[in-house]
């Protein structure tokens, strides 16, 4: 078995603001092999790239991201709240324009614009007030940048991932040629440990889960499936989860993980 990819969560998210363009330009340089992102509609319905539902952490906003339309979003201020955004010294002036809202959209074009190779994790947030129209209009987008059918020789594929087992289910009914994970923070109550429902392929287990659950990794390997492991920071949890022969390790400090996996 090869080396693990390595996706940058939220993009190089330790170092500066997540989910900015910022964020996801500095893992590109960084080597990283893939991106990931968590995305949610908004009140005019397009997809942005927000973690949390509320604005209040990442933000200056306040209230709910989907209760906002993108113009409102846009006027917000998604970098200033993180360290990396106040240089030091002779440090680098970051460009206003990529510490501010992201859409699915722009960082599109951003990872088409690489000029290599990237893959990118999509993480579908529920619940939400939108229920399907998340993945309907995630499909649809994917669609127009031709990158809901993916083949091998493209230098650009897409996964979508989610908590939810029923979005899995209406993902693969709405594109059956994505890949998709089946996101577990908990141990799985289905009865075969090593299958997972609705035919997603790629399981992405948490490192709490990984530790606690030593044999859930090889019953799934067994099983026949990937498993991309989330969020992998700390160097005993990266020689844990490269113990184990996992697939993708999902973190938040790409070039510091990438110099540790032999390549």
């Amino acid at each position: 078995m090869g080396s693990p990819l390595v996706f940058a969560h939220r993009g190089a998210s330790y170092d500066l603001p997540e989910h900015t363009l910022a964020a996801y330009l500095r893992a590109l340089d960084e080597g990283a092999d893939g991106l990931e992102c968590d995305v949610r509609l908004t009140r005019d319905g397009h997809l942005v790239c927000v973690h949390d539902r509320r604005l209040d952490r990442t933000s200056n906003g306040r209230g709910l991201v989907s209760s906002r339309t993108l113009a409102e979003l846009e006027e917000l201020d998604f970098g200033s709240w993180h360290p990396g955004c106040v240089p030091a010294d002779g440090d680098e002036v970051l460009d206003a324009s990529h510490t501010r809202l992201l859409t699915l959209e722009r960082l599109l074009e951003a990872v088409l614009a690489a000029g290599r190779p990237v893959r990118l994790l999509v993480e579908t947030k529920h619940p939400s007030r939108y229920g399907g129209n998340v993945e309907r209009r995630l499909v649809a987008l994917l669609r127009r940048y031709g990158l809901a059918e993916p083949r091998p020789k493209d230098p650009v594929r897409v996964t979508v991932m989610s908590f939810s087992p029923l979005a899995v289910r209406r993902l693969r009914a709405l594109a059956p040629a994505l890949p998709t994970v089946l996101l577990l923070e908990m141990l799985p109550r289905w009865p075969n440990l090593g299958r997972l429902p609705f035919g997603a392929g790629i399981a992405g287990p948490g490192i709490g889960l990984v530790r606690a659950r030593p044999a859930l990794v090889p019953a799934l390997r067994a099983a026949g499936h990937q498993v991309y492991v989330w969020t992998v920071n700390e160097p005993t949890d990266l020689e844990l989860v490269l113990a184990a022969g996992v697939d993708g390790v999902i973190t938040d400090r790409p070039a510091q993980t990438l110099a540790r996996i032999p390549r």
